[in-house]
């Protein structure tokens, strides 16, 4: 297994004076970041190769160690005090999450450490009525909001109306509750036990609901306001957002959950409702959905959300892998299947034993492979490649296709049964143009992944670009609206996106909407071959042979029609 973090990772928590560590399966620290260095308090060839209980004597280990107690493989996090070698006090959060393989064994352990010393320090050195103080709270990098004694928000700092969405003006003089969501009445709560027992509340994990309505994780200290007398006259809260972290807990421990996935439409609220129910069941789903609506992201929810959780989650993807291949690859083979096939190799299915199989573009399976397919779903068992033995299997199906598999069995393309048996449960994703009420929200949350990720602050949008971005019809759906969000969070040097960062196709589209009526439909015909174009270039990774001949057309064609239709990697 692979136990190097990239190093982008390692640099953008070191941005936020966050330390990480990574651990191998024999307890040595193969990599870790500045921060961690800093923390620890020792010499970087003191760490590498270090035992970890031992580099660990200063900042204890957690009371369950993922290598102890292989079953415990949730994220721990505790607080700890400890004093550096000048006897300064250090307060730090150490978040652990253990590293596993694809059977679900423990690799390894990822340990962050935070220090909130300096953030403490400032707050206890400064009063609140001195006008001084909210000039500091403004320039900070984290958000910062004051509440009075009776929860009504009074300050509201720059960093928080980025984090949120919400401008000052609209949260001032209103319940702290506006601010959060799911947690509500935890949060709030904590907040009047604060004010109530003038007690600091710190690392408290919650969610903040932005003004377009997305809960975005965060961890906020929260801590009492005390004029010179010592008695109560509010409360700060100091948040941070998570997003970052929660990207990096989910490519570690391959968890996803329901807020990964975003949508406020009713149609995207109706299943939710649906998946909430089917994921705890075992039986087979079918997704439904055009190129670039989320049927893989959606499978991993599900599978995370389902009692094999714990156990393996395999993809197929059934377009990538030649048809040749596909038997073995899905199947396995046995020694002396084939000329080569010097060992026993385990297909996917047995890979996933216990755990879930995801066959994606299952209407681009080959017909000779599709009958062992319902064998598999009607006895859980089949046959390796060359072998006259059964091997059973222990599996939940869940399929994917982007095209109508109805219409496939009309054209004696795909099997009939074979289809009964994959729609027990059927989920259908609509593409974005029918869900254009969460594009605001859709827009923000990549914005804020897309900043995240390469390590730049999160920016405004313009209003010229917002419209832009909200009257495009969004062939490639999220996928090609997250491609159009990097492009513009790269290109963007100033603190505003502006239409000038958006992909030229979009501006010329824009340009000749407003010189053509407005509201002007395309011709269909040609909307419909651009949208076929753009759906077979995203299902080839943009490689342009690839498409050009499943397009039955020559490369310089493609490229003319690419230029024509301002289609644009």
């Amino acid at each position: 297994m692979d136990l190097i973090l990239y190093d982008q990772w390692l640099k953008i928590l070191d941005h936020f004076n966050i330390g990480v560590l990574l651990i191998d399966a024999d307890r040595k620290i193969r990599q870790f970041n500045k921060s961690a260095g800093i923390l620890i308090g020792l010499e970087d060839q003191e760490i590498l190769d270090g035992d970890c209980q031992e580099i660990f004597c200063g900042i204890p280990c957690f009371s369950t160690c993922p290598f102890h107690d292989p079953e415990t493989l949730d994220v721990r996090d505790m607080d700890i005090e400890f004093l550096d070698e000048m006897d300064e006090k250090h307060r730090v959060t150490r978040v652990g999450a253990p590293l596993l393989d694809g059977r679900g064994r423990v690799q390894g352990c990822v340990t962050v450490l935070q220090d909130h010393s300096p953030y403490s320090e400032l707050v206890s050195r400064i009063h609140y009525e001195e006008q001084s103080l909210k000039i500091i709270l403004d320039s900070l990098n984290m958000g910062i909001f004051t509440v009075n004694r009776n929860g009504l928000i009074t300050f509201f700092n720059r960093a928080a109306e980025k984090i949120s969405g919400f401008s000052r003006m609209k949260l001032l003089g209103k319940d702290c509750a506006t601010l959060f969501a799911g947690q509500v009445k935890k949060t709030c709560g904590v907040l009047r036990q604060v004010l109530s027992n003038k007690v600091p509340a710190t690392a408290i994990r919650g969610d903040l609901l932005s003004y377009q309505g997305e809960s975005i994780p965060v961890s906020g200290d929260y801590i009492p306001l005390l004029n010179d007398h010592g008695r109560i006259i509010g409360a700060l809260a100091a948040f941070q957002d998570m997003t970052l972290a929660h990207q990096l807990d989910r490519a570690i421990t391959g968890k996803y959950r329901f807020h990964h996935m975003i949508g406020k439409d009713p149609l995207m609220q109706k299943i939710f409702d649906m998946v909430r129910v089917v994921a705890k069941t075992e039986s087979t789903l079918l997704i439904e959905g055009s190129t670039g609506t989320g049927k893989d992201l959606l499978a991993k929810i599900i599978h995370s959300e389902s009692n094999r959780s714990k156990k393996p989650f395999v993809k197929v993807n059934c377009a990538a892998i030649p048809d040749n291949l596909l038997e073995s690859e899905i199947f396995g083979y046995i020694r002396g299947a084939f000329t080569g096939a010097d060992r026993d190799k385990p297909g996917r299915f047995s890979e996933a034993h216990t755990g879930t199989i995801f066959l994606d573009e299952i209407g681009d399976l080959p017909l000779s492979l599709q009958a062992k397919l319902l064998r598999v779903l009607e006895d859980r068992e089949f046959y390796p490649l060359g072998s006259r033995k059964t091997k059973k299997v222990d599996v939940r199906i869940i399929s994917a296709t982007n095209r109508k598999l109805e219409a496939l069995v009309e054209k004696k393309l795909f099997r009939e049964d074979l289809f009964y048996r994959l729609n027990v449960l059927r989920i259908e994703l609509p593409p974005l143009c029918r869900r254009r009420g969460d594009l605001p929200l859709l827009i923000r949350h990549l914005m804020r992944k897309q900043a995240g990720i390469i390590k730049k602050p999160f920016p405004d949008i313009s209003e010229a670009s917002m419209k832009i971005l909200l009257n495009y019809r969004y062939p490639g759906n999220i996928r090609e609206l997250e491609n159009i969000i990097e492009h513009a969070i790269i290109l963007c040097q100033e603190d505003v996106i502006s239409p000038c960062h958006l992909p030229a196709y979009l501006l010329d589209r824009s340009s000749s909407q407003s010189e053509s009526q407005a509201g002007e439909m395309e011709n269909p015909e040609t909307a419909l071959e651009r949208q076929r174009i753009l759906e077979v270039l995203v299902s080839n990774s943009w490689h342009r042979k690839k498409t050009a001949i499943m397009l039955n057309m020559d490369r310089t064609t493609l490229w003319r029609k690419m230029r024509k239709y301002g289609i644009a990697e």
